[in-house]
């Protein structure tokens, strides 16, 4: 295999006269052995010489197997190597690249100090443990933030700073991202009070969302181009998206645009909601907030002004104010900043499509066709979301243990049907009723007024 040991204090060959070899200009200077010779690494120098050997002979193996990684290309530390490193070959819309930022504050604040080569499984563990406890982030969100850190290690590890992942160890566990709190939605009586609650402008909002399933970015984008009366059916084409307080269209999430069911009631709501308030066109940059591309269309939900409605501002004033107005939230105190309510986060404008999916299911329909019109990836997002609202959830798996157990439920204690008597009968049946209070059920029939013997 190819490399060398040079020993820099003493020269190779002997003096032929004393037999030795002779010291170099080195000699006492600097680390005296050096590995050299060995294709694509670089030169390393040792103190003693079996550290040499060692490194000389793992460095070969390592060559050979294509997983050789010099060390000293670790010691950059691990924010260094983000900044300059892997943040330039990272892609992505500005969404993502916004959230990627976010996610990179706590891999700096924890680990961002630390040299590449001291990552190990230990500090991944540490630091997954100081996710959950210390900065207090949700399950789902800590583990998009370890496989971001995961990312770029393995990208360090393809760049020969490491050898191995660290995250990839059998000891290191993510937290979970399924999701632990079930969704919630309306029950009828709640979407009827935030309907009327709701101001005329706004209300089809609530109809699309509870009615449609569709989502706030994709109300605020709908045009009126995309209203097919005649096949009772919605196009999602786009969604309108805010970043930095810039509005911008682009295309609905996951980049898939569907197309979606109209009920008759959504319908007429669409309708009488264009008529009281003509769709406006309007332009705004495609793709990204800074893009030069514009389009324009008709948006059916604009503000007063005829503009794309603003995400902070409509809820703010428009969302909140009409969850408060239908007793759903309570109403800011006495003497509170204008704007601030005591809102949980599930009461957001997303519960109308959770709401949407409860009702669909519950009225019978298949999990895969429901998949289909919220425009989710595949059908298990879906039914992780939505299968405690399917009808008789876990009612076929009780009665199949049942079965197996010989279980036989006890049959409820029933009411004795109430007895009905007939306005006439024989007079066998009946007798004429005295005069004073009898023991028993009386009955009149015309004017005389008899009991039954069956109760007397």
């Amino acid at each position: 295999m190819p490399g060398y040991i040079e020993d820099r204090w003493l020269t190779k060959k002997k003096d032929p006269v004393t037999g030795k070899r002779r010291r170099t200009s080195r000699y006492g200077k600097g680390k005296r052995y050096r590995v050299a010779g060995i294709p694509g690494v670089a030169d390393c120098s040792f103190a003693l010489e079996s550290d040499a050997k060692t490194w000389l002979s793992s460095s070969q193996t390592d060559v050979s197997r294509g997983t050789f990684a010099d060390p000293r290309d670790g010691l950059i530390t691990l924010s260094e190597y983000i900044t300059t490193v892997w943040l330039e070959g990272k892609g992505g819309t500005e969404k993502s690249e916004r959230n990627i930022r976010h996610q990179l504050n706590h891999i700096h604040n924890f680990l961002g100090h630390l040299p590449l080569i001291n990552i190990d499984a230990a500090a991944v563990r540490k630091f997954i443990v100081q996710l959950e406890k210390k900065a207090k982030l949700a399950n789902t969100y800590a583990h998009s933030i370890c496989s971001t850190l995961r990312n770029i290690l393995d990208v360090a590890v393809d760049d020969k700073r490491l050898a191995k992942n660290p995250t990839r160890s059998k000891s290191v566990v993510f937290p979970s991202k399924k999701i632990k709190e079930q969704r919630e939605a309306w029950a009828a009586a709640v979407v009827r009070r935030v309907l009327a609650a709701i101001s005329p402008r706004h209300r089809l909002s609530v109809v699309l969302g509870t009615g449609c399933g569709l989502r706030q970015g994709e109300v605020f984008g709908l045009a009126e181009g995309d209203f097919d009366f005649e096949r009772h059916v919605i196009h999602v084409r786009r969604q309108v998206q805010m970043i930095n307080n810039r509005i911008f269209y682009k295309l609905p999430k996951g980049n898939k645009t569907r197309v979606v069911p109209m009920a008759p009631s959504v319908e007429a709501e669409v309708l009488d909601h264009m008529a009281k308030f003509p769709p406006v066109v309007v332009e705004l940059p495609w793709g990204e907030s800074t893009a030069e591309e514009t389009q324009a269309h008709a948006l059916v939900m604009t503000t007063v002004h005829g503009a794309a409605n603003n995400f902070n501002t409509w809820n703010i004033r428009t969302w909140k104010p009409a969850l408060v107005k239908a007793g759903v939230i309570p109403a800011p105190l006495p003497g509170a900043r204008r704007g601030t309510f005591k809102m949980p986060r599930k009461y957001g404008f997303h519960v109308t499509r959770h709401t949407y999916a409860s009702t669909v299911l519950q009225g019978g329909e298949d999990i895969v066709t429901l998949s289909h019109w919220l425009g989710h990836e595949t059908p298990t997002i879906t039914f992780e979301h939505y299968a405690h609202f399917m009808p008789q959830s876990g009612k076929k798996g009780a009665d199949a243990v049942d079965r197996m157990m010989g279980y036989v439920p006890p049959v409820p204690p029933t009411a004795p049907p109430a007895l009905k008597l007939p306005r006439f009968s024989p007079e066998h049946i009946w007798k004429p009723y005295p005069h004073h209070k009898p023991a028993g059920q009386t009955v009149r029939v015309g004017s005389t007024a008899r009991v039954s013997p069956l109760l007397a």
